[in-house]
């Protein structure tokens, strides 16, 4: 693919879409090519992209996500109804959050890290046998899932709808196929924790969300941001939100996340052995509008590779659920009615893989508000 001139008047965009996704190779391809500058399709507006992180200024300072201790969950006293006040709050306030000593060993992590580092830095010509824009495949890979309808950023990502069963592993890249097994079984059991004290911090019964199936669903991508030569010009994951009920993050150390919280930008630092939690649109749907679904992005940056490993529970379009969600009955009240009708998780899902949106204007959700 050429390097584009970014002043070019005669640019095709679709020309150039089309140039990039028939080398199966992603931005990887392009930084192994020598790329030093740019392809137009990159480059965002300047008046999005050259923002300074307001976290680095004297107001922010002190501001970060909350971080919730899960270690003392299981002991006698007060611990449990504190922790469940602290995801109250944060659901409530942030949608954002971080968890620590939440059981899962720092060596699976680690290996889940690298099995995603490895995958994207295997030979060009295995990864192209997993390169594909049908998104009814549970396992498959490229450049931009939203590749015609929104912005191009800065990655490349490894999908894998891991659940709802039955998931055969042969059809999991061989190079991180063992990791994954592992890390799922661990992580199926941090997602009942957590649907269980989110239902807790609702003022719900703990097996509330988990039984209208808020986590039937896991749908992991693995993200691998490569150096850019000209990080200024573009992001390496644009502003959005997520489309589930809650998504288990895990980030190397290399960092770039930021979260949109009172009207600001804000970084969110890496911290050793912890997990991001955030709450997706489903969650701020169902809640009506009690928890919030929280604006992020990943700023691209000219060292790297970053690689992160996002689990949203949520069904996608492969297995599609018959349920229907809307605000749960318990939560509206005369004073507080429903916001949203009810709809299937797949219409969302659709919304989002279909429409160009703009996440700095609105959200997906005000395509289901009453």
């Amino acid at each position: 693919m050429v390097e584009a001139d970014h002043e070019d008047g005669g640019y095709d965009r679709n020309k150039e879409l089309k140039l990039l996704d028939e080398t199966k190779a992603g931005v990887k391809g392009l930084v192994d090519a020598g790329l030093t500058k740019l392809p137009k399709i990159f480059v965002h507006d300047n008046h999005k992209v050259n923002v300074s992180s307001p976290s680095s200024s004297s107001s922010a300072t002190n501001v970060s996500i909350p971080v919730i201790d899960l270690g003392s969950l299981h002991e006698e006293g007060n611990s449990r109804h504190e922790i469940v006040q602290k995801f109250k709050d944060a659901g409530e306030k942030w949608g954002f959050f971080q968890v620590v000593n939440h059981e899962i060993p720092q060596s699976v992590l680690d290996e889940m890290l690298d099995g995603v580092r490895k995958f994207h830095e295997q030979d060009a010509e295995v990864k192209r046998e997993f390169y594909s824009r049908d998104i009814t495949k549970r396992v498959f890979y490229n450049t931009n899932f939203n590749f015609s309808t929104s912005e191009v950023n800065w990655r490349d990502t490894l999908y894998c709808l891991l659940a709802p069963g039955p998931l055969d592993p042969h059809q999991l890249p061989s190079i991180c196929r063992d990791v994954i097994i592992e890390y799922l079984d661990h992580l199926k059991k941090l997602a009942l924790t957590l649907l269980e004290l989110l239902s807790e911090a609702l003022g719900l019964e703990g097996n509330y969300l988990k039984d209208i199936d808020c986590g039937e669903g896991i749908f992991m991508v693995g993200n691998y941001y490569p150096p850019c030569p000209e990080p200024e010009l573009t992001w390496g994951l644009s502003s959005h939100t997520d489309m589930g009920f809650v998504t288990i993050l895990l980030q190397d150390q290399v960092g770039g996340l930021q979260v949109f919280h009172e009207n600001q930008w804000f970084d969110i630092t890496p911290f050793p052995g912890a997990f991001i939690i955030n709450l997706g649109d489903m969650m701020q749907l169902i809640t009506n509008d009690k928890f919030m679904s929280a604006k992020h992005r990943v700023v691209a940056q000219k060292v790297g590779p970053r690689v992160s490993v996002s689990c949203s529970l949520r069904q996608h379009v492969q297995n599609e659920c018959p349920r229907m969600y809307g605000p749960i009955k318990e939560l509206v009240t005369k004073e507080n009615p429903p916001i949203y009708k009810e709809m299937k998780m797949s219409d969302l899902v659709k919304l989002v893989y279909t429409t160009k949106l703009d996440y700095d204007v609105s959200s997906p959700l005000k395509h289901f508000r009453l």
